[in-house]
């Protein structure tokens, strides 16, 4: 089976600064794999590098054999890779309708002469892109709230709208950036329940950055651990959680801390 997503030797130099050296990793289709690693380890430099912000100095970036470095975030995006942020990055005063909506922008076949004109064309492609809307919010419990301020909800809802968004350009690997910043504990217990369940229902694979480790070794089937832009392990829960070189970078002695 061909990798999803496949890091080759990834170096990524700022100045004299070397963030991200040498990585390599693979995530292969339907696969939840998390990428854990201290405060400055370079988990987000991995994220901007996968997304377009950032090109590579050195090494390559695949994503279902195409190469990543040298297209623009929006065009990877169109490719099938979304990103949720540390910080929710939401339109506030914008609905929670409308909050999807520009997120399907990408896919819509008719531009703005079909907007200004309103011709069937572009009516029919609307009341499918609405339908779709709808149908994520359902999935989500969000459907009463549609037409709702996004700055109204709870902050756990605007975590899953921004998930939401996420899902909305029909990605094939969904990046989630420390999704569960900020939630209390009933919350991450829901929150892990929820990737799983987005892994499964959309068939896609997910990164997912996250300083939690009880959320980390809950729903990972496989762990990649970097320390200043470096890969020091990588396997399965149980591996990381016994790795010594993870106890004493990141995990404290006892191996079994929740937070970093």
């Amino acid at each position: 089976m061909s990798a999803t997503l496949q890091l080759e030797d990834v170096t990524i130099q700022f100045g004299g600064l070397r963030a991200v050296g040498d990585l390599s990793f693979g995530i292969q289709p339907g696969e939840l794999v998390g990428l854990i690693g201290p405060n400055g380890a370079g988990k987000t430099t991995v994220f901007n590098l996968i997304t377009g912000v950032y090109t590579p100095t050195a090494g390559q970036i695949f994503f279902n054999g195409i190469k990543i470095p040298g297209h623009q975030p929006h065009q990877i995006t169109k490719l099938g890779i979304a990103r949720t942020f540390q910080n929710i990055r939401l339109f506030p005063s914008l609905s929670v309708f409308d909050n999807v909506r520009t997120s399907m922008v990408m896919h819509q076949q008719h531009g703005i002469t079909h907007a200004l004109v309103r011709g069937p064309a572009y009516r029919d492609e609307e009341k499918l892109i609405e339908a779709e809307i709808l149908d994520l919010l359902n999935i989500f419990d969000l459907r009463g709230m549609a037409h709702v301020p996004c700055k109204s909800l709870s902050y756990g809802d605007q975590r899953r709208l921004e998930i939401i968004r996420a899902l909305a350009t029909k990605p094939k690997l969904l990046l989630l950036d420390e999704p569960a910043a900020g939630m209390n504990p009933t919350e991450k217990e829901g929150l892990m329940h929820l990737i799983q369940f987005i892994r499964d229902k959309f068939d896609i694979a997910i990164l997912l950055v996250e300083h939690d480790m009880k959320v980390v070794m809950g729903i990972c089937q496989r762990i990649i651990v970097i320390e200043y832009g470096v890969k020091i392990a990588e396997g399965t829960p149980a591996d990381i959680r016994t790795n010594p070189r993870v106890i004493a970078a990141y995990l404290g002695t006892d191996g079994g801390g929740e937070h970093a």
